[in-house]
């Protein structure tokens, strides 16, 4: 397992690019394992690697309950009810869905050295009280609020090969905050910006967070992780899905005005989607569609394909 990175350790760039680099294993590789096996199967079959977890087929985990409530219908950018129809949005950088449909599955990436799901040190995984909607404050023994921007970051998970959503899988989502550090690893009194919602019957997760700030090195991103359960989420099985949304660089300058980014308008300015070392090798199923206004606050809507 790797070491939990001094939170001294490039203090001036909060760590920098390596923070987002493969450490001994690159996730893609974890994954291939399981033969390119959809979620829709892996939620039918039983256990996972190093568990005896059952993995439920999807109709017997639809109705699960989340301690934050059933998260809203999915909806495309402007705000109207998604449908099967598999139309897509132009936004800067490529076109990306705005509804369900078939197609490639979304890409896998690592997870980055900061993920709390107990593969480098801490796992908020296990805590109950790290399944909720609002992720700006913290949980658990801690408490604080994370400034910034109010963004409502909407998933919604379907079938690759069908484009059937997927009711009742666990998605796991975290980001920097606006400043560009991550909580529990950098700080260490907060746990905001993490937690976990179980998708409903449309396949749909909504976040209500805050605008994710730019560090050096790296693209605007928010990780996230898709489990078969809830169960399956908090017993540590192998995510069926790990992999980052990307933000548009025109709604990142906008929001990066905002005295609470810091550094990160300079640090953007020296990026690119196209030399971003996850995004490089290409972003359209990977880049979200947001709208909104800095002070509206944005909802950056993602079609998550496993």
């Amino acid at each position: 397992m790797d070491q939990v990175h001094d939170h001294h350790e490039g203090h001036d760039d909060h760590g920098g690019l390596h923070r987002d680099l493969p450490h001994l294993l690159d996730r893609r590789g974890a994954l291939r394992w399981m033969g390119g096996m959809s979620l829709a199967g892996l939620l039918a079959a039983c256990g996972g690697s190093g568990s005896s977890t059952t993995r439920l087929a999807p109709s017997s985990i639809a109705t699960q309950a989340t301690s934050a409530g059933t998260p809203a219908t999915p909806t495309t950018s402007a705000g109207a009810p998604a449908t099967s129809g598999g139309s897509t949005a132009t936004t800067a950088g490529g076109t990306t869905p705005t509804t369900a449909a078939p197609g490639a599955e979304i890409p896998d990436e690592a997870a980055g050295p900061f993920p709390a799901d107990g593969t480098n040190g801490p796992n908020v995984l296990t805590e109950a009280t790290s399944v909720k909607a609002d992720l700006t404050s913290s949980f658990g023994n801690l408490s604080g609020t994370a400034p910034g921007i109010p963004t409502t970051m909407r998933l919604t998970v379907i079938d690759a090969d069908t484009g059937t959503p997927l009711p009742g899988a666990a998605v796991y989502l975290w980001h920097c905050t606006a400043d560009g550090r991550y909580s529990i690893y950098e700080i260490a009194d907060q746990n905001y910006l993490r937690g976990v919602q179980v998708t409903d019957a449309a396949g749909s997760v909504a976040f209500e967070t805050v605008f994710p700030g730019c560090y050096p090195g790296r693209w605007p991103h928010a990780h996230f992780e898709v489990y078969p359960s809830l169960e399956g989420a908090s017993a540590a099985v192998t995510p069926v899905k790990t992999s980052q949304l990307a933000l548009p660089e025109a709604d990142c300058e906008a929001a990066f005005a905002d005295e609470r980014y810091g550094d990160s308008a300079a640090n953007l300015a020296r990026l690119s989607l196209s030399t971003d070392v996850v995004f490089r090798d290409g972003w359209a199923d990977q880049l979200a569609v947001v709208a909104g206004s800095p002070g509206d606050g944005y909802t950056a809507s993602l079609l998550v394909r496993v």
